[in-house]
């Protein structure tokens, strides 16, 4: 797959179809981009380009612990300048989890590149933020507390990203592990401290400003529950909701069914971009 250096961090990505609007889709968690293939081959063969892409820190990109802002405002910012280096904007932007994280910050940063936007599994609530806190953050920088940067490179996840990309095991051991946890930590209190919102990233009065036209698929687990992604489509002006799981369960991350739903999900996507691309040609 193709590597692109966006603002000095190489980027791995991969384009699906070979014409029409262009479409970026993201996984969840810090997953790779293999995670959105199946429905990016659904919404390619519907006639869009899609693109996917690891984002820093995730799959065969490289790992770069740095930065004043949140993780997430950081990786749009990323989206950004690989869409636009690929002159692909304006584009619909869209994603499950983290990935619906980026694209509401996408949209937030760079209103006038995004077309529309395509949600699922919105993540939002108290228990969430924990979660996500500890997960993200918290685990590595006890890590690194514990064992330096050599032990930060011994967890599972670590592992994956120098199997992944080699070139990550300098890069990390490299790393004043004093440097690894102060932004850690810093990323870390972004998911505190969004807590009490409408969704993790992003206020009612942010969501409120985002005009553009959105599609929401609630999730129905503890991390992502129906009614956040409910409440999140009535604070968006343009957003129409559609309820693929109507029961939620007590998992904290429930997975089952989901893939069964990658039809339905691509379908209901696809229909959506349909009808924004006949409503606002470009």
């Amino acid at each position: 797959m193709p590597i692109a250096n966006i603002r000095g961090v190489h980027i791995n990505y991969r384009i699906l179809g070979q014409q029409g609007p262009w479409v970026a889709l993201s996984p969840g968690g810090r997953r790779d981009l293999g995670g959105v293939v199946p429905l990016a081959e659904q919404v390619a063969a519907a006639g869009y380009r899609v693109l996917l892409h690891d984002r820093r820190n995730c799959g065969a990109s490289d790992v770069v612990i740095a930065g004043d802002e949140s993780e997430y405002e950081i990786w749009a910012d990323d989206l950004y300048a690989l869409l636009s280096q690929l002159n692909a904007l304006p584009a619909s932007v869209g994603g499950s989890s983290s990935g619906c994280r980026l694209s509401l910050l996408f949209a937030l940063r760079h209103p006038e590149a995004v077309r529309a936007l395509l949600l699922w599994r919105v993540t939002g609530g108290p228990f969430a933020a924990q979660r996500l806190a500890h997960n993200y953050y918290g685990q590595f920088i006890e890590a690194a507390q514990q064992g330096g940067m050599p032990a930060v490179c011994e967890t599972e996840f670590f592992r994956e990203r120098i199997a992944s990309n080699p070139t990550n095991r300098d890069r990390l051991l490299g790393m004043d592990p004093q440097h690894f946890i102060s932004v850690m930590a810093h990323w870390r209190e972004y998911f505190l401290r969004d807590a009490n919102l409408p969704v993790i990233g992003a206020s009612a009065e942010a969501l409120g400003s985002i005009t553009v036209p959105t599609c929401v698929i609630p999730g129905n687990d503890r991390t992502h529950p129906r009614h956040v992604g409910e409440n999140a489509s009535r604070l968006l002006p343009n957003s129409e909701l559609h309820i693929l799981m109507p029961q939620d369960v007590e998992d904290d991350v429930a997975t089952a069914g989901w893939d069964e739903k990658q039809g339905e999900i691509a379908s209901t996507f696809i229909d959506f971009l349909h009808r924004v691309s006949v409503a606002s040609p470009v």
